[in-house]
């Protein structure tokens, strides 16, 4: 049984040997081709809703099955093997389908939920606009009221599997300035008006991240989710969840690093002598695994929280400020382990560190996570 937190028993150590298994078959033979081809075949999609990872941390009624337990579990070990790409790509459906089952029509739930958690079709989630990420209340994105539909105008960008995607979870502008003029809306990608440019980047090769103009697209009014007007909370409840799974991402990707690390400083030969019995190269081992079982002791206590209906917003942000600074550490000093290799396109350890800094940002940077949790702690 696992030996970290009592939320994990026999039952989430089955499925976690599960998701490993799907990974050691499905993506480790093949993640370094897809980095390198700068994509990956979307029959993956069918082959995680087959094997039940696409609906682990969703409802039952919609083919999905555990809570945000298994949310994090699943993208924790995916994580592990590395291919940050691969990764993002096939969990995106995490941040996109929540506004819609949480905001969603009953109706639109069960036409859009089941097809996407069986990898039938691909969900993203767009809210971050090409000067704006975080600042969610100053989006710019319009959706005019005309007849039974809105009229979409506005740009977003940075959009995990926007080029690909069939449906797009999107925040919009129906009302003033501020947080209380944003909605949320779910359009349907092949809607006249829309255009998507993948957007070139230092990492997540295999993923396609997007920017997606709205040119008078037409969206049915039955499409909105939750009250017009009344989305950034939904934004924000959402927020909460990606974070936690980020921090689970995090912990998953530095112990593929610190994996990497350990089997390469017992096999390098420097000076006659294994890197392993150089004192300095064991002390970092050492610390690259006390971050890792304190980033894990963190996530665990707060999925429990979370699991008692606490909302821990602040607890939360201050968790994926720490995971991201805990995480870019180990990917620098896994790299100072590797040396010269640590720069050489096919080694983890080369794409984990050149990815570090995304998690840090992505999600809410580091800089805005510490003013929220400022402010939500009173001061």
């Amino acid at each position: 049984m696992s030996l970290r937190h009592p939320i994990y028993t026999e039952d989430t150590d089955t499925i976690r040997d599960q998701i490993r298994r799907f990974c050691d078959q499905e993506i480790e033979p093949h993640g370094e081709t897809w980095e390198e081809e700068g994509t990956f075949p979307r029959e993956l999609y069918k082959k995680a809703g087959d094997a039940g990872l696409l609906g682990l941390g969703f409802p039952e009624e919609y083919g999905g099955g555990g809570g945000i337990l298994f949310y994090c579990l699943v993208r924790e070990e995916v994580a592990a093997t590395g291919f940050g790409g691969v990764r993002v790509g096939l969990m995106a459906h995490g941040i996109g389908l929540p506004p819609v089952l949480n905001l969603g029509s009953e109706a639109l739930k069960r036409r859009i939920a089941p097809e996407v958690l069986r990898g039938d079709k691909i969900i993203c989630l767009a809210i971050s606009e090409p000067n704006g990420g975080s600042d969610v209340a100053n989006i710019k994105t319009t959706a005019r009221a005309d007849g039974d539909h809105y009229v979409v105008n506005g740009e977003k960008a940075f959009i995990s599997n926007g080029v690909r995607a069939d449906y797009m979870s999107v925040a919009v502008r129906t009302g003033g300035e501020g947080m209380g003029g944003v909605s949320l809306l779910l359009i349907e990608a092949d809607t006249p008006g829309i255009s998507r440019t993948n957007m070139r980047k230092s990492g997540w090769w295999s993923s396609d991240t997007a920017q997606i103009t709205f040119d008078n697209v037409r969206v049915p009014k039955g499409n909105l989710l939750g009250p017009e007007n009344g989305g950034f909370r939904g934004i924000m409840n959402n927020f909460n969840l990606e974070r936690l799974g980020i921090a689970a991402t995090q912990i998953g990707t530095s112990r593929c690093a610190y994996n990497e690390a350990v089997r390469y400083a017992h096999e390098r030969m420097t000076f006659g002598r294994h890197l392993s019995e150089f004192q300095v190269v064991r002390h970092k081992l050492v610390e690259m695994a006390m971050r890792i079982q304190s980033m894990e002791a963190q996530t665990d206590t707060l999925i429990w929280r979370v699991m008692q209906g606490e909302s821990c917003i602040a607890e939360i942000a201050m968790l994926k400020a720490y995971c991201g600074a805990a995480h870019e550490w180990i990917a620098a000093e896994a790299a100072q382990i590797f040396g010269g290799a640590s720069v050489l396109r096919g080694h983890k350890v080369e794409r984990i560190f050149r990815e570090s800094k995304i998690l840090t940002i992505g999600g809410g940077s580091t800089e805005v996570m510490k003013d929220l949790a400022s402010r939500q702690l009173g001061w």
